[in-house]
């Protein structure tokens, strides 16, 4: 995890004839626009090709690339938009480029079928990797040495991240702010798009079941939540978030995962965490102060689900984000 810095974070934006307009979009949303009065990082957004020209895309739309591929060298994070064809094949020297960076252990991102670039470049070969759910059977077809994940909404191996369809890849991109800048980073951003900062769940939640069945337990479940976030220190479990439901708790843990794509506890979990984090960046609060009102109970639980979800410590996590107490310059 990186720790904040003056120095502009470098982002490539990678394009090449075929890459989708939306995706291209999501990325300068999320890292080309100055929000640093607002207490954002600043970050340096290149539209990078392999030479100045134009690079059309649909709906008349067109990108020009700022800098070369060579500019890569450069770049902390290197970001691959979707396809409009998902069989497009990428340039030889875009390929070239993209291992290069690879080797280099720079970050590389792929939004949607930007997975099948990252295949054609050979950089998901033995490893896992994601996109939208009506092309992972078309990515284990032409790519077979790729083992895809079916349901995840994003998914991080060997320093390569690949997201799922369309709205993934604004969770991949806030996901990457979040961990490189922070939690309230993130959220910043998320409110300027009128976005969550982060959802639970897989990407199964919208093959099959996206709408509750029910009204009645969709109401049921929604001021759930809400009182279990405003409740977090409160030791839950299925059982009694069923009860104050109104469910048996069989039927309650069916009905939270349709609506959510995620259990009961994995959700309450992740909740957790994303409130902890921010009291570490936040407050002055020690850390067993921050694990009781956060519902972790303890120091250590809370560092076992910081070291699962965030691959940190809160310690550590705190001392790469803390803002002085009162002083947060990020706009809520």
């Amino acid at each position: 995890m990186a720790t904040r810095s003056e120095e502009p974070q470098r982002i490539a934006l990678l394009s090449f004839p075929g890459i989708r307009a939306f995706d291209v979009s999501v990325i300068s949303e999320v890292w080309g626009v100055d929000r640093t009065d607002r207490g954002v990082p600043p970050f340096e957004l290149r539209r990078t090709g392999s030479d100045h020209t134009p690079v059309p895309m649909r709906g008349g739309l067109s990108l020009t690339p700022d800098r070369t591929l060579a500019w890569l060298t450069h770049a902390d994070l290197v970001v691959v938009p979707g396809l409009d064809d998902h069989l497009t094949p990428a340039p030889p020297p875009v390929l070239e480029a993209l291992r290069r960076a690879h080797t280099r252990g720079t970050p590389i991102a792929a939004l949607c079928g930007g997975a099948f670039t990252l295949a054609q470049a050979g950089l998901l070969d033995g490893r896992r990797a994601i996109t939208h759910w009506g092309l992972t059977h078309v990515l284990r077809e032409h790519h077979p040495q790729v083992t895809v994940v079916p349901d995840a909404l994003f998914l991080h191996d060997a320093n390569i991240w690949t997201s799922a369809g369309t709205a993934a890849g604004i969770d991949l991109c806030l996901h990457l702010v979040r961990i490189t800048h922070g939690a309230e980073a993130a959220a910043t951003i998320a409110r300027s798009m009128v976005t969550a900062p982060f959802r639970t769940g897989t990407q199964a939640q919208f093959i099959e079941h996206p709408v509750p069945r029910s009204d009645r337990d969709a109401d049921a479940l929604t001021a759930l939540r809400e009182y279990a976030l405003a409740n977090l220190a409160e030791p839950h479990t299925v059982a009694s978030l069923a009860a104050r439901a109104g469910m048996s708790a069989r039927s309650f843990a069916r009905h939270f995962q349709a609506t959510t794509g995620t259990t009961p506890l994995h959700w309450l979990i992740t909740q957790r965490v994303a409130a902890a984090q921010k009291l570490l960046e936040l407050t002055d609060h020690p850390i067993p102060e921050v694990a009781r009102r956060t519902g972790f109970g303890s120091e250590v639980t809370m560092r076992q689900h910081f070291a699962a979800h965030l691959a940190t410590s809160p310690r550590d996590y705190r001392a790469a984000f803390r803002h002085p107490a009162g002083s947060s310059p990020i706009a809520s």
